[in-house]
């Protein structure tokens, strides 16, 4: 028999073992031409805006994939490899040569690739409409995108998978090397020595979390973080990293000795399942930990990307608040811009507004927050057309001031206040001649935002100050004065082609001031949706490849303990009261380790990442609805483990 008929034989012969190999490189290939095809996709490319930052953020994210890719099959092909040991050693003393043996697995792996990739690629195929449409649905475009194979992301693929490939034959044949023959054949019988456990160790891991989780809530304005910086992100990494270790190692352990030393502990089957785990706890302490704290990384990743996606529009509204504004122009100009508009989008009010060109005195830094985003010119607005804009915005943002009294538009502060009488600032400009005011208050609010252009740049926030009409009257000059226009819109966010004829116009004049909603707009929507898309595809990979270290050890601790399983049958242990063994071990190796992947996440969710949008009302449903996800994918992974696991250890032949 040629080594090619016995290859062929041994996929045959041993499918439910190569099945899961198989099934591992399938998905790999589906997720990978699946993405990389929406970023060669035509109708993609022409329904998007920016074109160039969505294809280099889809190579970036393909790369990203790729390398998830690589470690789910790897550790795949190393249970499959370790799986097969005995199998080696037998093809070695028929004679086989090593590399006789590397040569077989490769036409194995040759055999198993060459199938995935053409039933992932015509699987990918189909599923990149869907996804398409997908993705144009978040970026909320009604464009049809059509089927389509685009022959780049094939032959992508298909040279990423031969690369992959050799990867797998080098880690194949390093495997058979690696071994030698008295290993192949002892390979099952290793058994693990149980770990002694402390309880100071025990409470030392809880501590370190309650201390993580402690300094983590107190994330932002507490002392511990101003002060001691450093010292903190110390702690918090150490607490996390160590505490997460040591709950696995010794907390873990602990609590199954502590019930080990019960009087009910030889009640039930109590027993089985518990000796069971206490031998593999030092096994399986790395391989938690990892899954842990991933687990948190990956639940943080989506629950923020979907937040970020979900606030945009909001975000970006309250960024932009304008639909359309611009310097004012001469009557025949306004006129024409004025038709355009109302061709495209019909005008749902228009609002000219006057204001008055200064220079600050007084350093910048007492009224504006980060001065550096902001002009260095001074724009003064009468509270009176203020409060107009404020109350067409529908806005609770009206101000009512007396004499010298202002109110600063710091958009973007993380701390709007209203100052006592006794700690207002004084603030100086110069217009005609110095005048001091009183600032009462410092708002986190926009009358005119940045400045935009159609290619989605923005320059600095407008300084603007709100005065007293009777300030603003007395202080009016000719050569001083500057006013607006301010546009409100239907359909604004569909407004990207009349916002280039609006700026094209408006931009022939020297120095003039524009912006439109839409130019930063489409760029953040379109941003936030390939960033949520991407994220979510790393997290189906990220998730099978965690799910995976868990599923493929409790599998190949399955193989090891068919002998002990058997003997448990042949003394009177009954199919259901096995099945509850099972269940009630991989019930303590999949949930302690979610769990505290979740919990993780929930603090790092809930505190320092959200604090900018902790008023938005569905945070709680977001990251409610990310962590039940994660959950329910989980406890697929947990049932077909048992599944599984059953099976293995039930197989007649266990003992022979």
């Amino acid at each position: 028999m040629s080594l090619l008929d016995l290859s062929w034989r041994n996929i045959k012969r041993s499918f439910r073992l190569y099945s899961i190999y198989f099934i591992s490189m399938l998905i790999g290939v589906i997720i990978h031409f699946t993405f990389s095809s929406l970023m060669f996709n035509d109708d993609i490319l022409a329904a998007i805006e920016n074109k160039e930052n969505f294809q280099i953020g889809v190579s970036v994210v393909s790369v990203v994939v790729f390398l998830f890719i690589i470690f789910f099959i790897l550790y795949a092909n190393s249970f499959f490899m370790k799986q097969r040991k005995k199998e080696f050693g037998m093809y070695l003393l028929y004679g086989m040569s090593e590399r006789q043996i590397a040569l077989m697995v490769f036409l194995e792996t040759l055999f198993l690739s060459a199938i995935s990739l053409v039933s992932g690629i015509l699987a990918g195929g189909l599923l990149s409409k869907f996804f398409g449409m997908l993705l144009m649905n978040l970026m909320q475009y009604d464009d049809v995108i059509s089927f389509a194979f685009p022959i780049e992301a094939v032959g992508l693929t298909i040279l990423l998978f031969v690369l992959l490939i050799g990867i797998i034959s080098v880690q194949s044949y390093l495997s058979v090397r690696r071994v030698q023959l008295v290993e192949l054949f002892h390979a099952k019988a290793k058994m693990e020595k149980p770990l002694k456990f402390s309880t100071w160790l025990a409470l030392l891991s809880i501590l370190l979390l309650g201390i993580a989780y402690f300094l983590i809530s107190r994330e932002g304005d507490s002392v511990y973080w101003k002060e001691y910086t450093m010292a903190s992100a110390i702690a918090l990494t150490v607490g996390i990293i160590g505490g997460t270790y040591l709950f696995f190692r010794q907390f873990f352990g602990w609590v199954l000795e502590k019930i080990s030393q019960g009087k009910k502990y030889h009640e039930g089957n109590k027993v089985l399942w518990i000796s069971s785990l206490r031998f593999s706890i030092r096994g399986n302490t790395l391989n938690l930990t990892f899954i842990s704290l991933f687990s948190a990384v990956i639940i943080f990743l989506v629950g923020f990307v979907s937040i970020n996606y979900s606030v945009q529009f909001d975000s970006a509204r309250k960024e932009f608040p304008n639909d359309i504004a611009f310097t004012s122009q001469d009557e025949k100009t306004q006129k024409q811009i004025e038709q355009i508009i109302e061709k495209d989008h019909p005008i749902i009010y228009h609002k000219r507004i006057e204001g008055l060109s200064a220079k600050p005195v007084t350093d910048r830094k007492i009224a504006f927050d980060g001065t550096d985003n902001f002009t260095e010119q001074l724009l003064l607005f009468p509270e009176s057309q203020f409060n107009d804009i404020v109350s067409l915005r529908g806005d609770d943002q009206q101000v009512n001031l007396q004499n010298q009294e202002a109110v600063v538009l710091s958009q973007g502060t993380y701390k709007p206040i209203k100052f006592t009488e006794s700690k207002q600032p004084k603030f100086t400009v110069n217009l005609k001649e110095e005048t001091t005011f009183n600032l009462v208050e410092k708002k986190d609010y926009a009358l005119l935002s940045m400045a935009t252009d159609s290619n989605g740049e923005a320059s600095k926030k407008p300084s603007v100050l709100i005065i007293s009409d009777e300030a603003f009257a007395r202080l009016k000059q000719e050569k001083a004065l500057v006013s607006f226009e301010i546009y409100q819109i239907e359909d604004a966010k569909d407004s990207a082609a009349l916002s280039r004829k609006v700026h094209a116009i408006v931009s022939k004049t020297p120095e003039a001031y524009y912006a439109a909603f839409v130019d930063l707009y489409t760029i953040d929507i379109e941003s936030s949706s390939l960033l949520l898309f991407s994220a979510a595809f790393l997290a189906v990979i990220a998730v099978f490849a965690l799910g995976s270290i868990i599923y493929f050890k409790q599998l190949r601790e399955a193989t090891e303990e068919q002998r002990q399983y058997s003997i448990l049958r042949k003394i009177g242990v009954d199919d259901s009261e096995m099945k509850w063994v099972i269940r009630k071990k991989l019930l303590f190796v999949f949930l302690p380790a979610l769990l505290l992947g979740m919990l993780h996440s929930w603090f790092f969710l809930s505190y320092p990442a959200m604090e900018e949008v902790k008023d938005y009302p569905q945070i709680t449903s977001i990251i409610s609805g990310v962590l039940i996800v994660y959950f329910v994918i989980y406890f697929l992974f947990y049932s077909s483990s048992t599944s599984v696991y059953y099976k293995i250890v039930n197989q007649k032949n266990a003992m022979n």
